[in-house]
């Protein structure tokens, strides 16, 4: 296999492994293939104080590890050199809890081929994490979550080797592939536009188009990155205006290639408005060609930083599953947008609105195979907790008032669902695709969402600006559900459950820089805080 196809061929080999029924094995037999391949020396060059995360194990942990789950040499040794290689610093975890790369790992690996009851334990486990309901502490030497990160680990080295028995310098950049060490932005930058250090050859496929931009803006932050533009507080400028601050916005506008030539006047003119609204498009505003205050601060982001934020996204990338063929859904969270694809073909674009907050997840999928009209809602243990109780104890005629009903109790709380119908936060319809997360499309009685270029309102789940489309989509070849029929059922105030003919794969992102359908470098909010966050454990010059 050659060097370039080894990291894009680890995600369609991984992919592929797990949906054939591969189990995860401790016997190491994946590891047999790379048993000539010395042990890594430690690396005594990663400290807490350089290191991409705060936890680390010790060397008996390892060991201990290796005897209670009776590994074969093989993968014991190939588990002794991962972590020798990051002395012994957390893979899978950070004083937070699970940390990207373990939600990016989980996405490409399909658990439900595993029935083993070590396998089981683990996933409970995961999901437990994942989900806020792990009671016990995160910390480097409770005794869970070190098996946990062991056990991770584990599953990493037997399936990245399996995607590559015949290839000895797998196990180098597997040992690698997990951030470990902080570096600066321009060094790591230089790093993946050469093809050394942290992000080698292999994965400039994965990158395409980014890697470009990354040369790009990495020149740019080397001069100095363009001058600052006065921000001037609740001022526009629109076509026909003249000032020096649109003859310094069109400086701006000409470094990045948004707008074309040298024109250096004051003029705001139909070149200078058809770069703004370029310059809109690609930073998640409605095109108005407008120069605001928010737009001048955008424009007044350096260069370096949108280079950190290339690298971020990058990371990401790396962890994302191979896109199948055929049908997808997929949503880009920070985007506020749905893309329906039909192999290389884009069938439509869909404006949503996600949660307000998220969790670690950056990624994850599943295959949509429901649709339920006129559902009810049945409300989150959270909010039932948080608001309903609360709201019971001032008003007892809450639940009547709201169209709500206790239907059981677990663990002490009651268990409530709102009945279908125009008050119904999910509207007419519903789409699931299972996930760890419990997140799903649906409809919503506030179509005024949408009117904003920020649509981050929601308490998780995703609500589609046009769920009837998205029905008639998802139920096209099946003949019986007419689009008179799904009307019908959307506004029939009886909840009823469609299985799909043919599911849907859905994928799930957070990506706050890519290359769009239109050639142009997308740069959105990091809403959730996910960039800042992995920024400061990346680099050592965190802007």
């Amino acid at each position: 296999m050659k060097k370039a196809l080894i990291i894009s061929a680890f995600a369609i080999c991984l992919f592929a492994a797990c949906k054939s029924g591969t189990n995860n094995k401790t016997n190491g037999d994946h590891a047999a293939q790379h048993n000539d391949i010395p042990v890594s020396p430690r690396n005594n060059d990663i400290s807490p104080a350089n290191a991409y995360n705060a936890l680390f194990l010790g060397p008996k942990d390892v060991e201990k590890f290796i005897t209670n789950q009776q590994l074969d040499s093989n993968l014991a040794n190939r588990l002794r050199s991962f972590y020798n290689a990051r002395n012994f610093e957390y893979a899978w975890f950070d004083t937070a809890g699970l940390n990207e790369q373990a939600y990016g790992f989980r996405s490409l690996y399909d658990y439900s081929v595993d029935t083993s009851e070590t396998n089981k334990a683990l996933e409970y486990r995961l999901n437990a994490l994942m989900n806020n309901e792990q009671d016990s502490a995160i910390s480097a030497t409770n005794a869970s979550i070190v098996k946990t990160e062991l056990q991770l680990t584990q599953r990493f080295i037997t399936y990245f080797l399996d995607a590559h028995k015949d290839d000895k310098d797998a196990v180098k950049i597997m040992e690698h592939y997990v951030p470990m060490q902080k570096n600066g932005i321009l060094q790591l930058a230089d790093a993946v536009i050469s093809g050394k250090g942290y992000h080698s050859t292999e994965i400039k496929n994965v990158y395409g188009d980014l890697i470009k931009e990354l040369e790009k803006y990495t020149s740019i932050a080397k001069k100095g990155s363009w001058d600052s533009i006065p921000v001037e507080k609740k001022k526009k400028y629109k076509k026909g205006d003249n000032s020096p601050v649109i003859a310094a916005i069109k400086h701006r506008l000409q470094a990045t290639g948004e707008l074309d030539g040298k024109d250096t006047t004051g003029v705001f003119d139909d070149a200078m408005e058809a770069a703004v609204n370029k310059f809109e498009a690609s930073h998640g505003h409605t095109p108005r060609g407008i120069i605001t205050d928010t737009l001048v601060r955008e424009m007044n982001v350096p260069a370096i930083t949108i280079v950190e934020k290339l690298l971020i996204n990058m990371e990401r990338m790396r962890w994302i599953p191979p896109v199948p063929q055929g049908r997808l859904i997929m949503v880009n969270i920070p985007e506020f947008m749905l893309h329906a694809w039909d192999g290389r073909n884009k069938d439509f674009d869909m404006a949503v609105v996600v949660g307000k907050e998220g969790k670690s997840t950056t990624s994850f999928s599943g295959d949509l195979n429901q649709v339920v009209f006129s559902p009810y809602w049945n409300l989150p243990r959270s909010i039932i907790k948080e608001e309903v109780l609360p709201a019971m104890s001032r008003n007892k005629g809450y639940l009547a008032s709201h169209h709500m009903e206790v239907t059981g109790e677990r663990n002490g709380v009651p268990v409530i669902r709102q009945v279908p119908g125009k008050e119904n936060p999910l509207g007419r319809v519903k789409f699931l695709f299972p996930n760890s997360f419990n997140i799903y499309f649906h409809d919503t009685n506030q179509k005024e969402l949408f009117n904003k270029d920020q649509r981050a309102y929601s308490h998780g789940c995703i609500r589609l600006s046009d769920p009837v489309k998205m029905a008639n989509y998802l139920l096209h070849d099946q003949p019986e559900w007419t689009a008179e029929k799904i009307d019908s059922a959307m506004n029939s105030g009886k909840e009823k459950y469609v299985r799909v003919k043919n599911p849907v794969p859905v994928m799930i992102t957070y990506y706050t820089t890519w290359v769009g359908t239109d050639g142009q470098l997308h740069v959105v909010e990091d809403i959730y805080d996910h960039d800042r966050k992995i920024a400061a454990k990346l680099f050592t010059d965190v802007r």
